[in-house]
């Protein structure tokens, strides 16, 4: 197919905090040094922000790196931590407070604030588009381009006006290539072309393999007695049991908001576990409901977030271009952060990339010069510091994984001489379904838990009907004659948003992906525990419309 093209110095795909500090800061870097770049972003939201969803509690020291002014520009930090809390919970009504002499460090929050991402991501676009940089929101990437060496020539935007059946509609238009110099992956969690790339190039060898989170937030407005801003909940233990770990939050916004969220690893043995039924238990223990009665749930959301950490952290460059920020696996699990270190990976991007460009080095090149330039940064000391952290809660559990954390964390410094490793994958912990018991969650109650499709509908989802499934199966028998038997389809439970479902039609089951439910969280990518479900980037401006999560 012939297809128009555009041709620019970088392109960068996916508009998230990572892709837009490499964005302002190739600019910055080419305006003080006389060159003239042409950057793009493109990313598959309807407008920036709409696609992301972190807790989130920030470090803004890479913000002031970024940007020395950012308070006099206006940037969305407008809560700042005012103090921490730890509790483990024990059973459904006990728990109980840790000290803060014996929480690990790096989860104290002191000078940090509480954001909404999706904010800050539109603050940056706008700082971009001021320094040059073209944002085109509403094209996701949906292909990659090689040039005849090999090496990553861009990207292809994907086709619009293709139908179920895969035939163009009346309004097909074809998607357009982009072409780069160097192309920066920063998809977020699981990226659909980063996990590409990082299987063509063989960007994991010699890794642990990759670990998952999967993360749910709501938003609720709460009565103002209820309310004390700058506060931030952090919750081990129930309802996480029988081979489930993770860990729950609870911050305090501004305007009598709150966020509440679960994440649960996606290393989770049981079958019959219900990750979006864990979250609605969750929210009806003490320590977090007597915030919530009451009050008004407003937004939902969940996402999958990469935590391997330095471990599993792949080789970051290759021919053409980079992968950074969660498409890598920079998140500090140690902090539950990873936005301050997606934009320093998308700084060191830029400053690798410029610096490439500046010395003629031609397009297409490895610029394997970006890892010297992240080990010397404070980015690779963090993760390191934080490499332990993961691999001790799954061998050693929340208590005794926990108290190697506090002594790693605080008597160590994260120089523990010892590394641990998770070398087992997280889809393949799965037991088969007769080695446990079903679990029976309580129906919700419409005050404090809520149904998944009610859910979704607080998650401005929107797909058009008529257009080709983003979710593929390698073999469609799988569903019925694999998973079911083994894992009675756990697709059914492990998908935050109802898009999977085994239904009897005349008497025979059938596999069914409602593909419009979709909030792209990439958890079947995932779990999937024979492989066989992948996400790609459906039509441009579909999936979930989240405000300001």
């Amino acid at each position: 197919m012939e297809r128009e093209s555009m041709e620019f110095d970088v392109v960068i795909v996916g508009a998230g905090p990572a892709g837009l500090a490499t964005a302002c800061r190739l600019m910055q870097i080419s305006q003080d040094s006389g060159q003239e770049l042409s950057v793009c972003v493109v990313e598959k939201g309807s407008e920036v922000g709409a696609h992301i969803l972190s807790g989130a509690v920030f470090e803004p020291k890479v913000l002031g790196e970024l940007f020395s002014d950012w308070k006099e520009q206006g940037a969305p930090l407008h809560t700042a931590v005012t103090h921490d809390e730890l509790h483990m919970l024990s059973s459904d009504t006990a728990s109980r407070a840790m000290p803060n002499a014996l929480i690990p460090k790096t989860m104290h929050n002191d000078g940090n604030y509480i954001i909404s991402v999706g904010n800050l991501a539109r603050w940056l676009a706008e700082r971009a588009e001021a320094l040059g940089v073209e944002i085109f929101p509403g094209f996701p990437a949906s292909e990659l381009l090689f040039n005849e060496d090999g090496s990553v020539k861009g990207i292809i935007i994907g086709d619009m006006g293709v139908g179920a059946d895969g035939e163009p509609k009346d309004s097909y238009e074809p998607g357009m290539e982009l072409h780069a110099k160097y192309t920066v992956f920063s998809e977020g969690c699981r990226g659909h072309l980063g996990k590409q790339l990082i299987e063509k190039f063989h960007l994991d060898n010699g890794k642990t393999p990759q670990h998952y989170g999967l993360g749910f937030k709501e938003i609720w407005k709460v009565p103002s007695e209820q309310h004390e801003q700058g506060k931030v909940v952090h919750t081990g233990g129930w309802p996480l049991t029988e081979g489930a770990s993770g860990g729950g939050f609870l911050y305090h916004l501004e305007d009598n908001q709150v966020a509440v969220g679960l994440i649960i690893d996606l290393n989770y043995q049981n079958p019959h576990l219900s990750p979006f039924d864990e979250f609605q238990r969750y929210k009806t223990h003490p320590v977090i409901s007597q915030y919530l009665k009451g009050g008004e749930r407003i937004c939902y959301g969940a996402r999958a977030i990469t935590k391997g950490g330095l471990n599993s952290l792949p080789k970051m460059s290759f021919p053409g271009g980079l992968i950074i920020g969660c498409d890598a696996g920079t998140l500090n699990f140690a902090k539950i952060k990873g936005t301050h270190t997606a934009m320093k990976s998308g700084m060191i991007a830029a400053e690798t990339i410029c610096h490439a460009l500046h010395a003629g080095v031609e397009g297409g090149k490895d610029l394997d010069c970006y890892q010297e330039k992240f080990e010397q940064s404070w980015l690779q000391d963090e993760l390191y510091c934080s490499r332990n952290f993961g691999p001790a809660m799954h061998k050693f559990g929340a208590y005794l994984g926990g108290a190697f954390n506090y002594i790693d964390q605080n008597w160590f410094g994260g120089k523990f001489p010892i590394t641990l490793r998770d070398e087992k994958a997280d889809y393949a912990q799965m037991a088969e379904v007769s080695a446990y018991s079903k679990i029976e969650y309580p129906k919700p109650d419409g005050k404090l838990s809520f149904d998944k499709l009610s859910s979704v509908y607080l998650s401005n989802t929107f797909h058009e009907e008529d257009q080709l499934c983003h979710l593929r199966l390698e073999d469609e028998r799988i569903p019925i004659e694999v998973n079911l038997v083994k894992f009675d389809e756990p697709a059914q439970r492990y998908c935050p948003a109802g898009v999977y479902e085994v239904v009897e039609d005349a008497g025979e089951k059938k596999f069914v992906i409602n593909g419009q439910n979709c909030i792209h969280c990439k958890t079947c990518d995932i779990k999937d525990p024979s492989q066989n479900i992948t996400w790609v980037t459906p039509e441009g401006g579909g999936g979930p419309n989240y405000p300001n999560m």
